[in-house]
């Protein structure tokens, strides 16, 4: 696919996918996400279109992103509401350690070298798996691999201090 091609298609058809994606989610920070992620997606893999069938693959494809999004996002309501706090048991020594440890875990991110940080929070906090991150990135495995065993060796040592 060209980039004219490309051009053509995404400022046609954008703004329809996003108010689709807005329709089913509610969300337009959501709806926006979704819409570049499936231009994005048709980029990546170069996806070639039948005259008269773009419409239909944007839809099917920004209609996938968002199911599959929404049964992350489910997963993880219910391992939140599985998961609680019980700050009733927690003494105040308890909360400001803790407190502690999430500022310096906030400030070691922030300090990682940042293709550590990408592949560390697409792997952790995205949940994708190193195929997925390499495919995303264009890089190698044994690239994602060496990434993230900075990173965790970095953020180790930097938690211990």
């Amino acid at each position: 696919m060209t980039r004219e091609r490309f051009r053509q298609l995404f400022d046609t058809y954008f703004e329809d996918i996003r108010k689709y994606v807005f329709y089913r989610a509610g969300d337009a920070e959501l709806a926006t996400d979704i819409a570049q992620e499936t231009f994005l997606k048709v980029w990546e893999k170069q996806l070639s279109f039948l005259p008269g069938k773009e419409k239909g693959l944007l839809y099917k494809i920004a209609g996938d992103l968002f199911i599959s999004q929404y049964r992350k996002e489910k997963s993880s309501q219910r391992y939140l509401n599985e998961f609680t706090l019980d700050t009733n048991r927690l003494t105040p020594e308890d909360e400001i350690e803790y407190q502690e440890l999430h500022d310096k875990y906030k400030l070691a991110l922030a300090k990682l070298k940042e293709n550590q940080r990408v592949v560390f929070l697409l792997s952790r906090r995205d949940g994708l798996k190193y195929h997925e991150i390499a495919d995303r990135l264009n890089i190698g495995i044994k690239a994602v691999e060496k990434r993230m065993k900075g990173a965790l060796d970095f953020l180790k040592k930097e938690l211990r201090d």
